[in-house]
């Protein structure tokens, strides 16, 4: 192919404001991530009002900076995606409806994007020769899923969790703790310091042979432990407990993710979302997927996040299949993964 393909990406899913532009799917030229942590802290958490007021603040800013980052201007583009779910509505449909000005306004498709789909395309960006088939762990705060990707935008999900995100998960313990938001590196720094072995908390395994996770069990187990320990008056070892309840999450994650490669007979395995950056997730995939003779695949943590380089490789792969978006693209907050 001679011409270089030029995508625009928005992403506006819950409380990052990004946008970048990223040629041919795997070559990024900017990717512009305004956060909301310092916003959502005091709360403990996202708050959904707060984070579309503060999308709406932001996106102008990140589109503009994006395209001057790439020395480009819309003239130059080719396409604009934009993540159109999963994710909070009202946040979705900040960056959605600036995407469709921004498409009617200059003419371009407009592509929407599945927000996990995404996270799964991050790693075309970070591993230039990787082409399906392949597996894929997306582990964020908001999803967990064992997917099989097939081809360039073709997904098969070999197991979800029923109940709590593995990062939401993460999320609630360090809350309970006092560690702050966002828990999920907080506990992975603190867990450091303990010992794994110190407390054994459960690990879900269906009985139907499911690759389903459920997180809800072990928060909840934490969260007794520490209630019996108060009520006792006794103190509790936070570092013991953030090492217990990492290893119980990172254990199934691994396990089952490693299962799904052998049911499928492929040899690599690509991590994505917030918690492919979690130091003991990484360590023991790598570990054991070793010894099974599986590749683990991991992007660089600005890709693990949610940021729109990883919108704009998906954007790409779609508009080569000739698929694009109409002008009337609504917010899909449930969105799963294959859909459209």
């Amino acid at each position: 192919m001679d011409k270089s393909i030029r995508i625009l990406a928005i992403e506006s899913s819950c409380d990052e404001t990004a946008a970048a532009v990223v040629v041919n799917g795997r070559q990024v030229l900017s990717n512009i991530i305004s956060s909301q942590i310092e916003t959502h802290k005091k709360f403990g958490g996202v708050v959904p009002e707060v984070a579309s007021r503060k999308h709406i603040e932001a996106v102008n800013t990140v589109v503009q900076q994006a395209l001057e980052e790439a020395s480009m201007n819309l003239n130059d583009i080719d396409a604009i995606a934009v993540t159109y779910g999963p994710g909070l509505v009202g946040a979705l449909l900040v960056g959605i409806q600036y995407a469709k000005g921004l498409a009617y306004g200059s003419k371009k498709p407009l592509i929407g994007i599945n927000h996990i789909e995404g996270h799964i395309s991050a790693n075309f960006i970070q591993h230039k020769d990787l082409k399906p088939p392949f597996m894929c762990l997306v582990v964020s705060g908001g999803h967990t899923f064992i997917v099989y990707v097939k081809d360039f935008g073709k997904f098969e999900v070999i197991g979800e969790t029923r109940d709590d995100a593995a990062g939401e998960a993460y999320d609630k313990v360090a809350r309970s703790l006092g560690l702050g938001y966002p828990g999920g590196p907080k506990i992975d720094i603190l867990s450091k310091e303990g010992n794994k072995d110190a407390i054994k908390f459960p690990k879900a395994n269906f009985h139907d042979g499911s690759l389903d996770f459920s997180f809800s069990g072990v928060k909840s187990s934490v969260l007794n432990y520490l209630n019996k320990m108060e009520m006792k008056n006794e103190k509790v070892n936070k570092a013991d407990v953030a090492a217990s309840f990492q290893k119980a999450v990172v254990e199934v994650l691994t396990d089952n993710a490693l299962k799904a490669c052998k049911i499928k007979g492929v040899d690599k395995i690509a991590i994505a979302g917030g918690v492919a950056s979690n130091s003991e997730l990484r360590r023991n995939l790598i570990e054991k997927g070793s010894k099974e003779g599986i590749e683990v695949l991991f992007p660089d943590p600005i890709l693990c996040t949610d940021n729109a380089a990883m919108i704009g490789s998906a954007g790409y792969f779609e508009f080569m299949k000739g698929i694009k978006s109409e002008l009337d693209l609504n917010a899909r907050p449930n969105l799963k993964l294959g859909e459209r």
